[in-house]
């Protein structure tokens, strides 16, 4: 079974949790996506009402061309779950996400979500985070103060480029820069540096955020809860 198949059977899982009446967090990403199909299919046969809000500019292209009905986060009243993806997981449910770029977004949703859910395939578990390059995203003014700052800091940073070989913007029209970091020791105390670097918009750490994660493994999804 190869990593896509492992994704479809995850996000397919993930769509199950999504109740009638639900305003759900719709997170951006490949196993996302998967779980974004599976879930219109599902208010097309079950006539789920749902309300969906996303974290992105492809996932609201995505839900909007499967006819699901979405808000923005500052539409609805609360989010009953959010579902997204997550770039590495630890083992005591901390997670790094933006590889895909939507971080500030996908935050903004997850702390206003009554519970979040991150589904991954196997490949993106690890015993202590740093080993996927942390994302920060930044205002292009004084960009590269702040690139300075965290080359001084021994954070190894790249600016994200995209597929033509130019620097990266958000939704935001921010950019990305990547930390390769190897292993973060403290994620708490490197978040709170982060945040207060003037200049930084958002970080991906996402700490003490999720309890659920539901994990692609070839004999099948399986639901991991922290203790």
């Amino acid at each position: 079974m190869d990593q896509n198949e492992l994704k479809k059977l995850v996000g397919e899982e993930a769509s199950k949790w999504v109740k009638d009446g639900m305003t759900v967090g719709l997170g951006t990403g490949s196993t996302v996506k998967f779980m974004v199909d599976a879930l219109a299919r599902r208010i097309k046969n079950e006539h789920l009402s749902i309300t969906g809000v996303v974290t992105s500019n492809a996932t609201a292209e995505q839900a909007n061309a499967l006819n699901i009905p979405l808000k923005s986060v500052d539409e609805v009243a609360k989010i009953d779950l959010t579902i997204d993806g997550a770039d590495e997981i630890s083992r005591d449910f901390q997670g790094i996400k933006g590889g895909g770029a939507a971080l500030l977004f996908e935050k903004i949703v997850a702390v206003n979500s009554r519970r979040n859910l991150w589904i991954v395939d196997q490949s993106k578990l690890s015993e202590r985070l740093g080993s996927f390059p942390l994302p920060v995203e930044v205002i292009p003014y004084g960009s590269k103060k702040l690139f300075s700052k965290f080359a001084k800091k021994g954070y190894a940073p790249t600016f994200r480029l995209d597929n033509t070989g130019q620097l990266k913007y958000t939704d935001s029209n921010n950019l990305i820069i990547d930390l390769h970091l190897k292993e973060i020791e403290h994620p708490h105390t490197l978040a709170a540096d982060l945040s207060n670097q003037v200049g930084v918009v958002e970080h991906g750490l996402f700490l003490d955020m999720v309890n659920t994660v539901i994990v692609g493994y070839p004999e099948g999804p399986k639901v991991l809860t922290a203790r």
